[in-house]
C-alpha cells in the first residue's frame, strides 16, 4: 500500500518549470487546486518524455474519438512559471498518463522514486487530473523549458557547459 496518495482533481492550473542556471537546474511539476499547491521534483528527461508522451497520447485520443475538440496548445509564459511555495513532496521515479472518457479529463500519475530496500507498492502516488488543453500547454511549455538549457553539441549531441566541452567525437579516436 502506498505511503500516501494525493489526487489533485481537478487541477485549477498545472505547470512544469526549472529553477537554476543551465546545467544546474532542478525541474518541477506543480499544480494548484483552490488554496492547495502540490510540487514534485522531476528529471529533465522525464519532462521531455512527458511532453512527447502527452502529444502522442492526445493524437491517439483524437484518432480514437474524432468528435473530440482539439486541445488548445496555447499558454502564457508568465502563467507557466513555477510559483512559491516550491516545497517538493517527493522526487518522481515514474510518470504515466491516463484518460477518463466520461469526464474528458487526462490524468498524469506520478510515483515517488524508491530508496533501496523499499517495496514498489510503498511508493507515494500523486495524480494530477487536468483538461486536455492544460496537459497540452504543460507539454508545449515543458519543451520550451528544456530548450532553454545548455546548448547541444552538434557533433556528439551532449550539452555544452559554459566553461567548455570535451567532445568525444573530436578526441582523435575512432569508434
Amino acid at each position: 500500500m502506498p505511503r500516501f496518495e494525493i489526487d489533485i482533481d481537478p487541477c485549477d492550473h498545472i505547470t512544469a518549470d526549472a529553477i537554476g542556471a543551465p546545467g544546474q537546474r532542478i525541474f518541477y511539476l506543480q499544480a494548484f487546486q483552490a488554496a492547495r499547491t502540490v510540487t514534485i521534483i522531476i528529471e529533465k528527461l522525464q519532462l521531455q518524455s512527458l511532453s512527447v508522451g502527452v502529444e502522442q497520447f492526445l493524437a491517439q485520443l483524437a484518432t480514437q474519438n474524432p468528435d473530440l475538440s482539439e486541445a488548445s496548445p496555447e499558454f502564457y509564459e508568465a502563467q507557466m512559471r513555477i510559483s512559491p511555495p516550491v516545497e517538493p513532496i517527493f522526487r518522481t521515479g515514474e510518470i504515466g498518463l491516463g484518460y477518463d472518457k466520461d469526464r474528458d479529463m487526462l490524468v498524469i500519475v506520478t510515483r515517488e522514486v524508491l530508496m533501496e530496500g523499499d517495496e514498489p507498492e510503498e511508493a507515494a502516488v500523486i495524480r494530477f487530473w487536468c483538461t486536455r488543453s492544460q496537459a497540452r500547454a504543460v507539454a508545449r511549455w515543458g519543451m520550451e523549458v528544456v530548450k532553454r538549457g545548455r546548448p547541444i553539441c552538434p557533433q556528439c549531441g551532449q550539452p555544452i557547459d559554459s566553461g567548455g566541452h570535451f567532445c568525444p567525437k573530436k578526441n582523435g579516436h575512432r569508434h
